[in-house]
């Protein structure tokens, strides 16, 4: 019996809960699906959590990106690539970040087309009041799984990123070489 008509066979938790009644195409389809399902039940413990504070968890992740950064603040494109997930646009999450007093912005000397991020003390008090709720939320994640567990868990996901990467990468170096064709055709 083959790797896969083996992998067929067995019965998935996943599948129970998402009520598949076919099994997935092989093991790779049925781990991309149990991240993407188990990204969702942890963006929803979270937003559940900054959401009666006025915030989205993306405005969250920019407030503690910011307060990582300290006193010197961050320039905006340096927060849009520290973001966990991608933000349509930064600048509008931004501004309101501002229009609540929760961040500050100014242009950066000499150069004033680069804009510097800085937390309010207003921001700092909203995060140190969402400190002990997140700290129980990703405590309540955790709980399943042993010390050892969640190492494995972490290095597996950093696999995960550095392979798609990778393919991304490779994938941008084969479509080069047709675009540059067709520019000079």
């Amino acid at each position: 019996m083959s790797g896969l008509a083996l992998y067929m066979v067995t019965n998935s938790k996943l599948a129970e809960e998402i009520r598949q009644t076919r099994p997935f195409r092989n093991a790779a389809v049925e781990a991309t699906l149990g991240i993407l399902r188990t990204a969702t039940q942890l963006r929803r413990e979270f937003a559940q959590v900054v959401d009666p504070s006025g915030i989205t968890p993306a405005q969250y992740n920019v407030l503690r990106i910011l307060r990582g950064a300290g006193a010197a603040g961050l320039p905006t494109l340096v927060v849009r690539d520290r973001l966990l997930e991608e933000a349509p646009g930064i600048t509008r999450l931004l501004d309101k970040l501002e229009v609540a007093g929760l961040v500050s912005r100014e242009r950066a000397m000499p150069d004033r087309r680069q804009v510097m991020c800085f937390i309010t003390p207003k921001g700092l008090a909203l995060l140190k009041k969402l400190d002990p709720v997140i700290a129980a939320v990703e405590e309540r994640c955790g709980v399943a799984l042993s010390a050892p567990e969640l190492r494995t868990i972490i290095d597996l996901l950093d696999r995960v990123r550095e392979g798609i990467q990778k393919a991304g990468k490779a994938e941008r170096r084969q479509k080069r070489p047709r675009d540059r064709k067709r520019a000079d055709a």
